[in-house]
């Protein structure tokens, strides 16, 4: 049984990495889906034609998670072209490691821009065409509970302010039947992090179960949120980290 039928999600950055493994999975799941993405048009139109290789609808859509104006219009053309909007997973990111004395004000707007003010935009966005049943779910990091090496200061503060939306939002969406839940996912192989890199074996290590995810791992607790399965979880966050924070 397809658990997401007919409904339409919005994955935003959904043209690589986590991204995209949610994209494929929601659409498995049934759902028609929406993608942003920032540069790689050739990427997204890949994604597209793999979704509707699965028999779902599929648009992507150019917007720039930093431009409040293009996230929110990109929710908005997802709403008009399906006519509904069912999910919204708020997946783009910027990953930024630094040592305190080398963050520049730019980087630090860029970082706060796309990784805690686009999602809370794209759910005021999303949950204006919502109705009952609708989910809105973001992606933090393991390394918001543990930050394990130096740098690691403003993407760790990026990614725990999404934990104080997720509890507001829940509180707020609760009455409208909407549920907003948070994942953390763990080191998870994707080319941006491949589970090869230089860095690995050391980060693999500080895991309980001693290996990356992989990115379909961390799509599998998502289909479960977005799914009617999760109708009763809402304000969570839940680590899918492989006992990284333990």
């Amino acid at each position: 049984m397809k658990r997401c039928e007919g409904n339409v999600a919005v994955i935003t950055g959904g043209s690589r990495g986590i991204g995209a493994a949610v994209a494929l999975r929601l659409a498995e799941e049934g759902a028609d889906i929406v993608i942003t993405y920032e540069s790689s048009a050739e990427r997204a139109a890949d994604m597209v034609e793999q979704i509707k290789a699965r028999g779902r609808r599929a648009l992507a859509v150019q917007a720039d998670s930093a431009v409040p104006e293009a996230l929110t219009a990109a929710v908005d053309e997802a709403a008009a072209t399906f006519g509904r909007l069912d999910i919204l997973v708020n997946n783009a990111a910027v990953f930024l490691v630094s040592p305190l004395d080398d963050l520049s004000p730019s980087d630090i707007d860029r970082t706060l821009a796309v990784n805690v003010r686009a999602p809370l935009v794209a759910s005021q966005a999303a949950a204006r065409h919502m109705g009952r049943g609708g989910r809105i779910i973001s992606i933090g990091s393991n390394v918001a509970d543990r930050a394990p090496f130096p740098g690691l200061a403003l993407y760790s503060m990026s990614k725990t302010a999404l934990v104080g939306m997720t509890k507001g939002l829940a509180r707020e969406l609760g009455p409208r039947g909407i549920t907003v839940n948070l994942v953390h996912p763990g080191p998870t192989d994707t080319d941006a992090n491949p589970a090869d890199g230089p860095n690995a074996e050391t980060i693999a290590g500080l895991t309980a179960l001693g290996r990356y995810a992989e990115s379909t791992e961390i799509a599998a607790t998502i289909a479960h949120l977005a799914s009617e399965d999760g109708r009763y979880i809402t304000g969570a966050s839940l680590h899918v980290d492989g006992g990284f924070t333990v």
